[in-house]
């Protein structure tokens, strides 16, 4: 492309964008899903099955779509924001009158072949359709409280229906994921402050409408001992498994909380704990360290960015892989209460590794594409 000549995707050729595929952050996230396979490995006693298999083969599958939506033009995924928010939230009424359930919710949909889990894939599409309005707004607009009724409303309706099933986990996900994405559209601070003093006013009203289940989780994460055998036994568990890995760990194959079965859902909420206890505070941190890297990295391709529906959706994506990791992480040490969320890429689910493997090539096809300018509509280059 010359000096001065408008940018336009399509003169791009496909070895060019295959150059351009940011593989650092590809080759991070292998390693954080070869991080997976090994502690699914270890949690069914040395074999493949059944859970490491079938992850190996999903994330097989999502790096297949990675790849595939690095290379397509972002302006595809702006124009159809709309179009595969409502689909999933179709999805979600979906599970509401078909829906399976499992571990006492409903929040799957069996399509004989494979089991989605609509609310997954929500966390992205939301983000999408949030960037979308805001690119189609301008930034005198985004500080006037009428037009943000509609993002809102975008907001408020699946996080009612996440509610419902109930996943009080995803829809606090799905809620500080839309405020980030409104914090770097430049929504004022105030406006934050004011949605913050009223929801802790709700509170006490919010609380009664908590099932039983949930409030005895809040309750149990005040006091863990009140309750050792009941609803604190997990949360005991993991501090125990958590502590007896020490710097090193007890070594591959080797803890006791969880060989022995002390340690519930070590596949999947707890994994973070049984890989601290195997391979103690040292790769505890160093795993941190990996997840740290790849939030780094998105942020970085987030800032170079040049049009705002780009920017925003991968700062929004960011934000999903974030509080994934924050809030599973402080769950396991006793930091929140348990809420039911998986250690993103690590723990066992097919919906929620392909859901973030496509809002991973969006942030990568963003990239590519870092020099797009696009107007309101997404349809001309400026």
């Amino acid at each position: 492309m010359k000096i001065g000549a408008v940018y336009d995707p399509s003169d791009i050729t496909l070895s060019r964008k295959l150059r351009m595929i940011s593989w650092p952050l590809v080759l991070l996230l292998c390693v954080l899903s070869a991080v997976g396979f090994g502690m699914l490995y270890s949690a069914a006693n040395a074999s493949w099955t059944p859970w490491a298999l079938r992850q190996f083969v999903r994330f097989g599958i999502g790096l297949t779509l990675l790849l595939t939506i690095s290379l397509t033009d972002i302006r595809m995924w702006m124009r159809y924001a709309y179009f595969l928010y409502f689909l999933a939230l179709a999805l979600l009424i979906a599970v509401e009158l078909m829906g399976v359930i499992g571990m006492g919710a409903q929040r799957w949909i069996d399509l004989k072949i494979i089991r989605i889990q609509p609310s997954e894939i929500m966390k992205i599409t939301l983000v999408l359709a949030l960037a979308r309005y805001f690119h189609g707004i301008s930034a005198e607009e985004t500080g006037r409280i009428i037009w943000l009724l509609f993002p809102v409303m975008l907001v408020m309706a699946p996080l009612a229906l996440v509610l419902r099933q109930p996943d009080l986990g995803t829809a606090v996900m799905m809620g500080m994921s839309a405020l980030a994405v409104f914090f770097v559209a430049g929504v004022r601070l105030w406006k934050f402050a004011v949605a913050g003093g009223l929801t802790l006013a709700a509170l006490p009203v919010a609380w009664s409408f908590l099932h039983e289940y949930q409030k005895r989780r809040v309750l149990t994460f005040l006091d863990p001992e009140s309750d050792p055998l009941g609803s604190g036994y997990h949360i005991i568990q993991s501090k125990i498994a958590l502590g007896s890995g020490g710097i090193f760990g007890k070594g591959f194959l080797e803890g006791t909380q969880s060989h022995l079965n002390f340690l519930p859902e070590k596949q999947t909420d707890f994994i973070f704990t049984m890989l601290a206890e195997e391979f103690g505070m040292v790769g505890g941190l160093a795993l941190l360290a990996l997840y740290i890297l790849i939030i780094a990295y998105g942020f970085v391709i987030s800032l170079r960015l040049r049009n705002q529906f780009s920017r925003l959706a991968s700062m929004g994506i960011v934000s999903v892989f974030f509080f994934y990791m924050f809030i599973n992480i402080a769950m396991v040490m006793g930091l929140v209460p348990i809420v039911g969320v998986p250690l993103p890429m690590v723990s066992y689910g097919g919906t929620s590794m392909l859901s973030l493997m496509i809002g991973f090539g969006i942030i990568i096809s963003s990239n590519v594409h870092r020099d797009l300018q696009m107007d309101r509509r997404g349809e001309n280059i400026i």
